[in-house]
């Protein structure tokens, strides 16, 4: 699980995309109304970007972009639509890192590599440690020393997904078990992690920046890869003992298994150029968000290796698949 070229992605936010002109300007995409389906409840990160984006790209592509919310099974109904769908660049999917979680928790209707067209990393939003101001450990290696004095009695929460796995990970690799207490939803969990009643957790920037800046909630690092912009004084897990540590959400365009070439270069090119602007740029900013932009080609080896690391993690804690 060392930071190589998934981390190296991610903390690169739109370098070195360089996809041929040539062919943005040989292919006619689309021919028709394109429905981008988010397979996740109206209001969350991904629907908010799906429809940053389809706004921006209707006058692009000279054609109307719809969102359509279908959900189901943590993402898995909606994500079995794309790969259900005629490989012609008409029914997209806007995913976030449930899509490979998904893979390692749950049997799904489709194989999450060989079913779909992963088209661009679009953004990435990262985890915060945090804990109560009166906790114990003031740092990543005093939790560290804390979890492994005490294997199998300091609490974490989680709401499912890589708020889950992330601590998981952190508790293979310190080598010493914490006990999962499962949540609805951050707003579900925050109350007991500043009352105490459970011990640390593993959740996204937008979800704690907040008491994190009211005092409430002590941040003891973060599991990007690099330091976040808006903490900046905060260490990585990686740089604070656990050389390696990586964990995000992020968000991603897909569409279905066997969209030509052009299509998909074209469509990951246009939406990477909605990046640049100031507008999108600082809507993903009000959302913790950090745009990335990445090539077909990038995008899919950033899924396999982020599949990869999930499975491994979900295997050494031993979670049975549902």
């Amino acid at each position: 699980m060392m930071i190589t070229r998934r981390a190296a992605l991610l903390a690169a936010p739109l370098a070195a995309f360089a996809l041929s002109t040539g062919a943005r300007a040989q292919v006619s995409f689309p021919p028709s109304t394109v429905r981008i389906i988010v397979p996740y409840t109206p209001g969350g990160a991904s629907d908010i970007a799906a429809r940053l984006l389809a706004e921006k790209l209707t006058p692009v592509w000279k054609q109307s972009v719809v969102v359509e919310n279908r959900t189901g099974a943590n993402g898995i109904v909606g994500s079995d639509a794309v790969a259900k769908a005629q490989p012609d660049g008409t029914t997209l999917g806007f995913v976030s890192v449930n899509h490979a979680v998904n893979a390692a928790l749950y049997t799904t209707p489709f194989d999450t590599l060989k079913d779909f067209s992963v088209l661009s990393i679009i953004y990435s939003v990262p985890l915060v440690v945090v804990t109560a101001p009166d906790f114990p450990a003031k740092s990543i290696p005093e939790l560290i020393a804390l979890v492994k004095s005490k294997p199998g009695e300091i609490t974490f929460a989680s709401t499912g997904g890589a708020v889950h796995l992330a601590a998981e990970m952190f508790a293979h690799q310190v080598g010493a078990p914490m006990v999962n207490v499962p949540y609805r939803g951050s707003t579900a969990a925050h109350p007991d992690l500043i009352g105490r009643r459970v011990d640390v957790m593993f959740d996204t920037l937008p979800a704690v920046i907040g008491h994190v800046q009211a005092g409430k909630l002590k941040a003891l690092g973060t599991t990007a890869a690099q330091r976040i912009a808006v903490l900046p004084d905060l260490p990585t897990v990686a740089e604070s003992g656990l050389p390696g540590f990586e964990a995000s959400t992020w968000g991603a365009i897909i569409g279905p298994a066997g969209l030509p070439g052009p299509v998909a270069s074209k469509i990951a090119t246009d939406a990477v150029a909605q990046l640049q602007e100031a507008s999108v740029k600082e809507r993903f900013a009000a959302l913790g968000a950090t745009p990335v932009g990445s090539t077909p080609e990038q995008a899919q080896a950033f899924v396999r290796a982020e599949l990869d690391k999930w499975q491994k993690v979900v295997t050494a804690a031993k979670i049975e698949k549902q």
